[in-house]
């Protein structure tokens, strides 16, 4: 009777504390969900961790990665001043909502999926345009990516979304590669003529799975009105050999996914294949599409594959490196650092209907994020993966740039010229004529996937270029016309610190600055371009902590 007792007492104090322990989670936030998610892995994660990064490196650090450049001067006064407990939180959610975070996100986007590719058929331009007003508009990921996949020019509204395909001049084997490392986190390429040697999860099946909603596809061009759209055959099959058969078998494949069955296609009779017949001069219309099937197969919240792909992406964003890492190389011996953390980012991706600001909030008011890059003592040689310090990454060409303009206070004297009021397109219009040329500078060959590389004419560029040197002018509201007007050397180091890299000087530094101030007969115009010039051509100012 009593061991009964016992017994009965010991399952209902099991099943309060579940059912404690389920509320408990039910009322986290996913931002607290990932942190507990990153420390799973390591015993005492708290105690081994850097603690929270200093409100100065946080602003510095969250204004670039959501509208891609650095605070003013005033704008990190005023956060340092705050005593609001909730202002980190508040920032994020105020860069979020504001048009600058749509122009930088579609720069973003452009970068990711173009890869700086030359103009060919649709000018970057609209194509921009397209991203900044469907990201404006708060256009959910998987209705873009629908978009892109579904678009083939023909449609004027439409047209822009078309340049995935067209300034790729419709190459099928490319746009296989491309769609399997953009969409789905894999590479495939190297399973075109047989299966991978070295990834066992990469078949030569799954690779023309995806060739096959292409393979009838290419760039057709009118005769008369020059315009170039993508048109696709009604017939031909996805046929395939592995190199590594000696018996040369030939194997074919219809249109599907990973490991899904293929997608069901009518039998045409021969000569019946078309709406409108196809000729030299006519762009034929298929009564079946292949391609047309692709987009409803693959941006969707059930395909697994897509969800992670879209998560693990704005994880790198945010944290210099994927929870995959490499972000398209996605397989079983290349495994996620923290699979529950992927599996339930990608979860709530698809819970927010794809609106890629929910995730991206949630992670930079996470205390992954917000970790100072300062390793702590006693900590040997923390791994990348693991997320016990803040990530040092070099900023990308957009963020370089567009920093500069700021630090310079190019930003703030046009801003100053449009009035309080300004609106995002009027400032961007002045903005964008400056940083494109230091973007193409600094920037990646076209066609290959963006990443920092230190090359001799950068160096060359930031020394000698007649441009940034013009941009360190003074002019009514620019950094160098603040600094010629300031007296005190303490406050003039201030300025230019907090302007340049968003920091206070140390004391050396505010020392040197009053030591060169106050030498004989100098140059002080020439001083303050040389010591902005400094600072700007940095590695802490390239450089995120």
């Amino acid at each position: 009777m009593f061991a009964n007792t016992v017994n009965k007492n010991r399952f209902v104090c099991s099943i309060a504390l579940m059912l404690l322990v389920a509320n408990w989670s039910l009322g986290q936030t996913l931002s607290q969900k990932i942190d507990a998610e990153v420390s799973k892995p390591i015993a005492d994660f708290e105690k081994k961790a850097a603690p929270l990064c200093s409100d100065l490196e946080f602003i510095r650090r969250v204004t670039l990665d959501l509208i891609g450049t650095i605070p003013t001067v005033e704008q990190s006064r005023e956060f340092v001043k705050s005593t609001n407990v909730n202002k980190r939180s508040e920032l994020v959610d105020a860069l979020l909502a504001s048009p600058a975070h749509s122009w930088y996100f579609a720069m973003v986007l452009d970068v990711t999926l173009m890869e700086r590719r030359a103009d060919k058929h649709v000018p970057s331009a609209n194509w921009k345009q397209y991203l900044r007003e469907s990201l404006l508009a708060n256009k959910p990921y998987d209705v873009m990516v629908k978009e892109i996949l579904s678009a083939d020019g023909v449609d004027a509204k439409m047209r822009p979304a078309a340049k995935f395909y067209l300034d790729r001049e419709g190459e099928p084997h490319l746009i296989t590669r491309d769609i399997s490392r953009l969409f789905l986190g894999v590479n495939w390429q190297c399973a075109q003529c047989h299966d991978h040697p070295r990834v066992e999860d990469y078949k030569q099946d799954l690779y023309y799975g995806l060739f096959a909603f292409f393979n009838r596809s290419y760039v057709f061009t009118d005769a008369k009105t020059k315009q170039s759209v993508f048109a696709e055959k009604g017939e031909g099959d996805a046929s395939f050999q592995s190199v590594f058969d000696p018996a040369k078998v030939t194997k074919s494949s219809g249109p599907k996914l990973f490991m899904r069955a293929a997608i069901a296609e009518p039998k045409m009779e021969k000569g019946k294949e078309y709406e409108v017949a196809p000729t030299k001069e006519v762009r034929g219309i298929p009564k079946f599409s292949r391609r047309s099937q692709l987009a409803n197969e693959l941006a969707r919240g059930d395909f697994e594959p897509f969800a992670r792909n879209g998560a693990n992406r704005l994880w790198a964003h945010m944290m210099g490196r994927g929870i995959v890492h490499p972000l398209d190389l996605g397989h079983g011996d290349n495994p996620a650092s923290h699979p529950e953390l992927l599996d339930l980012l990608a979860k709530e991706f698809v819970k927010a209907k794809f609106n890629h600001k929910e995730i991206l909030g949630q992670i930079a008011k996470s205390k992954a994020y917000q970790r100072s890059s300062q390793v702590p003592k006693g900590l040997q040689d923390p791994k990348p993966e693991e997320y016990l310090v803040g990530a040092i990454r070099p900023l990308s060409e957009e963020q370089f740039a567009y920093a500069i303009l700021q630090a310079s206070g190019f930003t703030d004297a046009e801003r100053m010229i449009l009035g309080a009021k300004v609106e995002e397109a009027a400032l961007q219009a002045k903005l964008a004529p400056q940083a494109t040329p230091i973007i193409n500078a600094l920037a990646t060959p076209a066609g290959q996937a963006p990443g920092y590389e230190a090359r001799v004419e950068q160096a060359l560029y930031l020394a000698n270029n007649g441009q940034l040197q013009g941009l360190l002018a003074p002019r009514k509201g620019s950094l160098s016309f603040r600094l010629s007007e300031i007296k005190d050397a303490k406050l003039f180091a201030e300025e230019l610190y907090l302007g340049v890299l968003t920091r206070m000087p140390t004391e050396d530094e505010k020392k040197e600055v009053e030591v060169l101030l106050g030498k004989k007969d100098v140059d002080k115009a020439g001083l303050i371009r040389d010591l902005v010039w400094a600072l700007i051509t940095s590695i802490e100012f390239r450089f995120q902590v």
